[in-house]
């Protein structure tokens, strides 16, 4: 028999949020901005479901929540999810943010493909918020 209880407790301290990466190109690719204001840690994940090309993915940052001021490169991935089925994290911290730059608040997975035909998924988890509330986390039903 299921448990009647509601639980929330990890969806209440992390916001996390995935998307379907498919940019028919070779050119970088911010996946989504997102606000870091109130989060301690970003973590992106990169998960391969078609293609097998070199893949570069870095997390970047910026001023603006659409990125459209000057990028700063946070961190670089070193493993290569080259095949279907394979993934990799890459994280950083607010403290990191802030000591690359006092104003930036976004970040974003930036990623390129050597071939347009590859595509994933991205998943970002951004923890330890300043306040913990209900659906941090939410479904996403179209």
């Amino acid at each position: 028999m299921a448990v009647a209880t509601v639980t929330d407790k990890s969806s209440s301290n992390m916001a996390i949020t995935q998307y379907d990466h498919d940019p028919d190109g070779t050119s970088a690719v911010d996946v989504a901005w997102v606000d870091m204001r109130d989060y301690g840690f970003f973590i992106a994940s990169f998960f391969r479901t078609a293609g097998t090309s070199a893949l570069t993915y870095k997390i970047l940052a910026n001023s603006a929540s659409d990125g459209s001021g000057s990028d700063v490169e946070i961190k670089s991935g070193s493993a290569a999810p080259d095949a279907v089925g394979d993934y990799a994290f890459l994280e950083c911290t607010a403290e990191e943010l802030l000591s690359a730059g006092s104003d930036l608040r976004y970040v974003t997975l930036n990623l390129t493909f050597a071939t347009g035909t590859d595509e994933g998924v991205v998943t970002y988890i951004r923890s330890m918020p300043r306040h913990a509330q209900a659906s941090l986390t939410s479904d996403s039903i179209a």
